[in-house]
């Protein structure tokens, strides 16, 4: 598919017009500096903006977060909370989360300049150190979910394994077919509107796997109803609130991503609006799906719900591997919105943006950049196989700034001298409070990540 030789987006609407003109031809349309256009926070892109509808970034977000990982969502969200405080959890969380992103898809356009990075506004904002503090904690967050998605399909592969055979091969092998399977498909796919041809696809997928393990669960949960227990165990009164603080952070992961200016660049005009219909999109079909299914699978299995529902599903063979196939294709589609982010960066950085992205030049660079980011990103994850830590631990000290206290610092900068004194108490307080969450939650990661380490062994075969 031959891509544009460069994609710019920038600082007024005159600009803006240009960028657009730049995409359908090919060409500068300021000339052929690349300062004129770049600035301090760069706004050039290698790869594509401003051509999107609302309804395909939408169909995208509900995809891409109704992947596989809904499957741990069961225990990571509700087993250490219960049912009471899951649910509350559960609204109050994903109430919070709709409120904040929905704040920022507002300062995409800051002073008549364009942001398609979260860094470059809070860098434009705030000065460089904030430009790479959020420089490190979105690409943290992007580079442990993506591990987290290798995980996830070698389970998936694994699990199918498992069902033709009494002694699968080990985890680390069906991690690297899944790594080399991310590989491939962004290599061919570099950006993320090129997903718009993979999301008919990747629907089928989700509403074949949705489907049949919601029948699964109903069907078990039936059977299970004098056995289950749904009471909240672990090491006593404190470990119970260290768990409780990571299944905050899981919630937290399930609902937001930490790279909304990045999506949002996508998005043709009206960009703002465009934005929040997807928003809207996400948090009414997607939530209602992922949500449900980790609803379900606590009512089914109790607290003695597994980490990933399908080790734990009864019925024939067939329907488990179908369910594991489903997941681990769809995963391969749904994965790429949340590394994209960091493939825009360093094609933007290494290739040669007055070429076409697969000209001789660029194709091998290409190539080196996709394979040196997923062969480290899957050697990393068959080291450390524990799902349960990535899940936690980017949701808590990276995702918990991005999402809660972040917005709330733009908008007191932006809009602090205009805004009412309840409005400016409104976002201290969220800084406040969602800074030191922050805290908790990371104290709680790092504490489950100490704490596997003990039971496992590098490359364990969990």
């Amino acid at each position: 598919m031959a891509m544009p030789s460069i994609t710019t987006a920038v600082a007024n609407t005159n600009a803006d017009i240009y960028a657009l003109e730049a995409e359908r031809t090919g060409e500068h349309p300021l000339g052929s500096s690349q300062e004129t256009l770049q600035g301090k926070y760069g706004a050039i892109s290698a790869h594509t903006t401003g051509r999107d509808t609302w309804q395909q970034v939408g169909l995208m977000l509900v995809m891409s977060f109704n992947c596989g990982y809904v499957l741990s969502f069961s225990n990571l969200m509700l087993v250490p909370l219960g049912w009471v405080w899951g649910i509350v959890g559960l609204v109050v969380v994903g109430f919070y989360t709709a409120y904040a992103n929905w704040l920022l898809a507002a300062f995409h356009f800051v002073g008549g300049r364009r942001f398609i990075r979260y860094r470059d506004i809070m860098g434009y904002l705030f000065g460089r150190k904030m430009y790479y503090l959020t420089w490190i904690f979105q690409f943290l967050t992007l580079l442990l979910g993506n591990m987290g998605f290798i995980l996830l399909g070698g389970r998936a592969l694994k699990e199918i394994n498992a069902g033709f055979s009494e002694h699968p091969l080990r985890l680390q092998y069906w991690i690297g077919i899944t790594g080399a399977s991310y590989f491939l498909f962004s290599f061919l796919i570099p950006t993320m509107s090129a997903m718009r041809r993979w999301l008919g696809v990747s629907s089928l997928l989700t509403i074949l796997y949705i489907t049949m393990l919601i029948v699964v669960l109903i069907k078990d949960g039936k059977t299970n109803k004098e056995a289950r227990s749904y009471m909240v165990s672990g090491g006593g009164k404190v470990g119970q609130v260290f768990d409780a603080f990571g299944a905050i952070s899981a919630i937290i992961v399930c609902n937001t991503s930490g790279l909304l200016l990045e999506i949002q660049s996508t998005l043709r005009q009206p960009v703002v609006e465009n934005m929040r219909k997807a928003l809207g999109l996400q948090y009414t079909v997607g939530l209602t799906i992922y949500y449900g299914v980790s609803v379900a699978g606590y009512w089914a299995y109790g607290s003695t719900v597994s980490e990933y529902l399908p080790q734990q599903l009864s019925g024939p063979n067939w329907v488990k591997v179908s369910i594991n196939a489903a997941v681990f294709l769809q995963s391969i589609v749904s994965q790429h919105m949340f590394v994209t982010p960091i493939h825009e960066t360093l094609d933007t950085k290494f290739l040669k943006l007055d070429e076409s992205m697969h000209s001789r030049h660029n194709i091998r660079r290409l190539f080196l950049l996709r394979a040196l980011l997923f062969s480290t990103n899957t050697t990393v994850t068959a080291a450390f196989p524990f799902m349960g830590d990535f899940v936690n631990l980017f949701g808590s000290f990276t995702l918990v700034p991005l999402t809660f206290v972040f917005p709330s610092l733009i908008f007191l900068k932006v809009k602090g001298k205009s805004a009412s004194t309840t409005k400016k108490a409104w976002h201290v307080f969220n800084i406040v409070m969602f800074s030191i969450l922050a805290v908790a939650t990371t104290i709680s990661a790092v504490r489950l990540i100490v704490d596997n380490i003990r039971h496992y062994n590098f490359f364990a075969d969990t």
